[in-house]
């Protein structure tokens, strides 16, 4: 397929691309917006056909790497392309990348689910790695052909749970185990409860601690509070805060980011408080509500792992979904030492951000906090 890729410098037009294709929040110009503030840089690139029609979109996100590497090209849950496009897509893609910015690599993270997905609520550990370490077939045999391969060095976690809330409210909730609709209704019968989107700095400072507090509760870090200003401020309309409130004092958030298709949550938290009254259940719902009415037919709770907050998130759905996960493309010979460098910085983000600066001081090491800010900054 003859390709031919151009750069966007508008935000309407690139917008209407993405959101065309059924592209996910992040790949909107308001999420590269954000990035772009945190040492990183942006490029929207359309990808059109010999006719000129539109076959293709990627955000793509770059940033500085110490000497000898360059920088990383990282396109977070893109391209958007039909399925039997996206080979051809990301190749030309990664080729204009190559001659434009020669990065390390080409690292693609995108929205497009595992040939094997959906899967059985409960699929352990082991079988997903099988999964994982299958010979690629179909489609996905393609990007493999055009010379992409699966990297563990992912960002965004693959494993998730996305929740279609095309049906009548009903039966969403039938969905969820029978404890958890139970929680739910708790929660939408305690006195003084209410629901609704967050609109004033003084609610948004309380979600912040609740933010803040969560993230010291579950051992993860987490970011300023300029990075959540930024979000709200640059993703606009697309950035969506939902609350539950027991009078005047937030309880529990979800912060959503939205595309015309795909929720998708960036953090979520809640008191001690909220999590007596259950108010975190109910939350969840009224969030796919809220969403569902806004036409959107998917809620991706962002990411599976072993732990509470995952274990929380299992019981609003009977299955769980799989991404293809993170794909890698060299365009350097230093690649092989990007690679077996990188996981030493993921170590340290994991532990928090001060260890993460003590790690980036090490030049052995200094690959300079990579794709997304592993604390629950997708």
């Amino acid at each position: 397929m003859n390709l031919r890729v151009t750069t966007c410098h508008d935000r309407d037009t690139w917008d209407r691309a993405v959101l065309s294709g059924g592209g996910h929040p992040l790949q909107l110009w308001g999420w590269g917006e954000v990035k772009s503030r945190y040492a990183w840089t942006a490029d929207r690139l359309l990808v059109q056909d010999a006719h000129g029609e539109q076959v293709g979109a990627a955000q793509v996100l770059y940033r500085r790497l110490p000497p000898p590497f360059r920088s990383l090209a990282y396109v977070p849950r893109g391209p958007v392309a039909e399925e039997a496009a996206r080979a051809d897509v990301l190749a030309a893609i990664a080729d204009h990348v190559k001659q434009t910015r020669k990065p390390v690599a080409l690292s693609i993270e995108p929205d497009w689910a595992d040939p094997q997905s959906p899967l059985p609520k409960g699929v352990t550990d082991e079988e997903i790695a099988a999964i994982e370490q299958s010979a690629p077939s179909g489609w996905l045999a393609a990007v493999a052909r055009v010379g992409f391969r699966r990297s563990a060095n992912t960002g965004l976690i693959p494993r998730t749970l996305v929740v279609d809330v095309t049906p009548d409210e009903d039966d969403i909730l039938k969905a969820f185990n029978s404890s958890t609709r139970q929680n739910v209704r708790k929660s939408f019968r305690a006195d003084g409860v209410r629901f609704g989107e967050v609109t004033s700095e003084a609610d948004l400072e309380q979600v912040l601690a609740i933010n803040k507090e969560t993230g010291r509760r579950a051992g993860f870090a987490v970011h300023d509070d300029s990075y959540h200003h930024a979000i709200r401020d640059l993703m606009g309309e697309r950035s969506q805060l939902i609350a539950s409130w027991e009078g005047d004092e937030v309880a529990a958030f979800v912060w959503l980011v939205v595309s015309d298709t795909t929720a998708f949550e960036l953090y979520g938290g809640v008191s001690p408080r909220g999590m007596k009254l259950r108010l975190n259940y109910g939350l969840k719902f009224h969030a796919m509500k809220h969403v569902k009415a806004q036409g959107v037919s998917r809620y991706d709770f962002n990411g599976l792992l072993n732990d509470g907050i995952s274990d929380f998130k299992r019981q609003f759905s009977k299955h769980e979904d799989l991404l293809i996960g993170t794909w890698d493309k060299q365009l350097s010979p230093l690649y092989p030492a990007f690679a077996t460098a990188l996981p030493k910085v993921r170590h340290a983000l994991k532990r928090g951000l001060p260890a993460a600066k003590a790690t980036l001081r090490d030049p052995k090491n200094a690959l300079a906090g990579l794709r997304a800010g592993q604390s629950s900054d997708s």
